[in-house]
């Protein structure tokens, strides 16, 4: 499934109380769409780590009783979803890394709702991920019985326009958002290595732009997006800003749209359309479209749908009702 898909999966999966499991490449979100998904579903989230964790955590801690009996004392997390009493996800991030005694005792929870005698809240939705065994992240595989625990296997695939959606919305730089446009395959770029090095995922290239975002200063940059994303990241993306930091002015743009030049390499395409969407707003957005109408059509089609990915109520204007109905001479949305 695309994030957007699992998003929506998620929620109908937590409404109807039905275990999931998600499994995915390192880096490409799964925990955040769990977190997404259970404040959409207006549902408490409860996140567990079973790779640092031990049976007990998920059984209790056994005492004797005063007439001889013996019986387990639950800990936090346990307690918690003994007592939920509203829409609650519990969350086993990475349990493909626990081991097996861990994932037994799991198991346990997840089916039978209730381990040494205490009984899980009914509001109570198990959602767990795991990497998978090839991508060398300490895997060694589930249990057969707790696979089968599941009412779902999913797999999370990572796509361009979804990431883009959710940068746009996260404050991810335009520059950054531009040149992912420009070379998609370097959004999900993940080789697992031995080596002390990272490389391109949703979550490393995320780095990339909240850095840059904090004001990194230039001549920090090549090592800083290397050590976030990998070499042959790092040589592109700033290689790309050179060029993004010389492209035509944009106010000049708005203010001649009918006369300014229009670039013809395609790293500055991509550029200007990811700033001019930035730009986009109630008053100018009539000018930009006549600039648009002079670009190839998928820059200008780009351009458009960042900027009412940003500022929805865009799609109001007449400047995008002509674009969008293909008044303007370009492509129709």
């Amino acid at each position: 499934m695309t994030p957007l898909q699992l998003t929506s999966y998620l929620q109908y999966a937590i409404t109807n109380r039905f275990p999931i499991l998600i499994k995915g490449k390192p880096g490409i979100g799964k925990s955040d769409l769990v977190t997404q998904a259970a404040a959409l579903a207006n549902a408490n989230l409860i996140i567990s780590h079973p790779v640092v964790s031990d049976p007990t955590d998920f059984k209790g801690l056994p005492f004797a009783t005063k007439d001889g009996k013996a019986q387990f004392l639950p800990f936090d997390e346990l307690q918690m979803l003994i007592d939920a009493d509203g829409p609650t996800v519990f969350f086993l991030d990475d349990l493909g890394q626990a081991p097996a005694s861990v994932q037994a005792a799991c198991m346990q929870l997840i089916l039978a709702r209730r381990i040494n005698g205490h009984k899980v809240s009914d509001h109570v939705t198990f959602i767990a991920a795991t990497n998978r065994k090839e991508d060398k992240a300490a895997v060694s595989g589930l249990l057969e019985p707790v696979k089968s625990r599941f009412a779902s296997i999913i797999e999370l695939e990572v796509t361009t326009d979804d990431w883009i959606k959710w940068a746009l919305n996260n404050n991810m730089p335009i520059e950054l958002i531009a040149f992912i446009r420009f070379r998609p395959e370097l959004l999900d770029n993940f080789t697992p290595t031995k080596d002390i090095v990272n490389s391109p995922s949703p979550r490393t290239v995320a780095s990339v732009g909240k850095q840059q975002a904090a004001g990194l200063p230039p001549d920090l940059e090549f090592e800083v997006y290397k050590g976030a994303a990998g070499e042959a990241f790092a040589a592109e993306y700033t290689g790309f800003l050179q060029m993004f930091r010389n492209m035509p002015n944009i106010d000049q743009i708005i203010l001649n749209p009918g006369t300014a030049a229009v670039p013809t390499e395609a790293a500055i395409l991509y550029g200007l359309s990811g700033a001019l969407a930035h730009k986009m707003n109630d008053n100018n957005i009539d000018s930009i479209v006549t600039y648009l109408n002079r670009l190839p059509g998928e820059m200008a089609v780009c351009c458009i749908k960042d900027a009412v990915t940003r500022k929805p109520a865009l799609t109001n204007t007449r400047g995008y009702i002509k674009f969008a109905t293909g008044k303007t001479g370009n492509m129709i949305l």
